[in-house]
């Protein structure tokens, strides 16, 4: 059976490694030149990412890559004295098993783990998908496929050619991420450094093994704004109107964003949809159910989809009518309790008041105060709030493929 998937970042090389462990004949278009390469922020992995990714053999190489971010040194705007918190105690909160790495680190790694099982095709993209499989490309041949997925994130173009435009399925959660290369000199050390306002946050990191740091930015504008989102001037634009005077050090860090190569802009939105599936197309990751960049585990979702998916076509022999729903009801919950946690997480990190802020501050450093083993064990309580991710349950399809 030939499958097409859409998209080389994450939920693309996750599910084209279980495809063709499947025996699966697997494909693989992106539209960009090569690997992106572009700068991206780090992102987390829980619990259930961690074991498919250890099934996989991969977990020594992603913890290699961990960013090893321990500390963060937190300024409340208006408030001169810094707050210092323990991100080593905090993410033992919330999961028993997690790693912080860098998305383009995490991207390559399972890149280079399905790159010999799988064809892949860079630089080019899907133009039409008919419903006998027949797909059109920009540059290459026209091809036919058994299926055909999309694993192309939030802006998918295989979503828009066969779901319609995305402004009906996206449903913006009020505010919106930047994300920037700086220079590495910015974020001496291990230590993250972070500047809190009312309705807007600034962040800066770095990590041994790259060459750079990361300027992330979040901020909540009250409306939703009016900027097309390949438009990269005037996202900038925006990024200095409402993040410019929290104080003189984030005043530097976005002079370096003004002129760095490197630069994503997007609100923070949810996909929506009734089904992510039509005939012989499906969707998994942000491309069918993203719950917010930055605020809702999208990327553990992701890896958690493209396995739960590749197991159910193979629990299936193959049939995308029986596959594809069952694929949708071992992913509903998951997806409908990432959605709910990232609508929460977004009203906290970004708060609208200074109670808000200032509880938001003061429970960082509480947690940092607390033993590890008491704040655990608190957390522990509360499978829907910080230890949602950890909670979720995957079935091991190996025991039944």
């Amino acid at each position: 059976m030939r499958v097409l998937i859409s998209g080389a970042s994450i939920a693309g090389p996750v599910l084209a490694y279980w495809l063709a462990e499947y025996g699966y004949d697997v494909t693989v278009v992106e539209r960009a030149p090569a690997l992106r390469k572009t700068g991206g922020h780090a992102i987390d992995l829980f619990r259930p990412s961690m074991e498919i990714s250890e099934r996989m053999g991969l977990i020594d190489r992603i913890q290699a890559k961990a960013t090893g971010t321990n500390r963060m040194t937190v300024w409340r705007e208006g408030v001169s004295r810094p707050v210092a918190v323990d991100l080593s105690k905090l993410y033992a909160a919330t999961s028993d098993r997690h790693v912080e790495i860098m998305r383009d680190d995490l991207s390559e790694i399972y890149y280079d783990a399905s790159r010999d099982r799988a064809e892949y095709v860079f630089g080019d993209m899907i133009t039409s998908i008919a419903p006998d499989g027949g797909v059109t490309f920009t540059n290459g041949a026209d091809r036919r496929f058994d299926l055909v997925i999309g694993a192309d994130g939030l802006h998918s173009g295989v979503r828009e050619l066969v779901f319609g435009e995305e402004s009906k399925l996206s449903t913006f959660i009020g505010a919106y991420l930047a994300v920037a290369s700086v220079p590495k000199d910015l974020a001496p050390g291990s230590n993250a450094y972070s500047h809190m306002g009312v309705g807007r946050m600034a962040l800066l990191y770095s990590a041994d093994h790259i060459d750079d740091a990361r300027a992330v930015f979040t901020f909540r504008p009250g409306r939703r704004l009016d900027y097309h989102y390949r438009d990269t001037a005037r996202q900038r634009e925006l990024l200095l109107e409402h993040c410019t005077g929290m104080h003189p050090d984030v005043d530097g860090w976005l002079r370096e964003v003004e002129r760095s190569e490197t630069f994503y802009f997007d609100s923070i939105s949810q996909i929506k949809m009734d089904t992510w599936s039509r005939g012989r197309v499906t969707l998994v990751g942000d491309a069918g159910y993203c719950p917010g960049p930055a605020v809702g585990g999208s990327t553990s979702l992701a890896v958690v989809g493209a396995y739960v998916l590749a197991g159910e076509l193979a629990a299936a022999d193959g049939d995308h009518e029986r596959a594809f729903p069952a694929y949708e009801r071992a992913m509903h919950d998951l997806v409908e309790r990432s959605r709910a946690f990232a609508l929460g997480v977004a009203k906290t990190l970004i708060p609208s008041s200074r109670l808000g802020l200032w509880a938001l501050v003061h429970g960082g450093r509480l947690v940092s105060a607390l033993p590890s083993r008491v704040s655990q064990a608190v957390a522990k309580l509360n499978e829907k709030g910080i230890r949602m991710h950890d909670s979720m349950t995957v079935r091991d399809y190996a025991l039944t493929n």
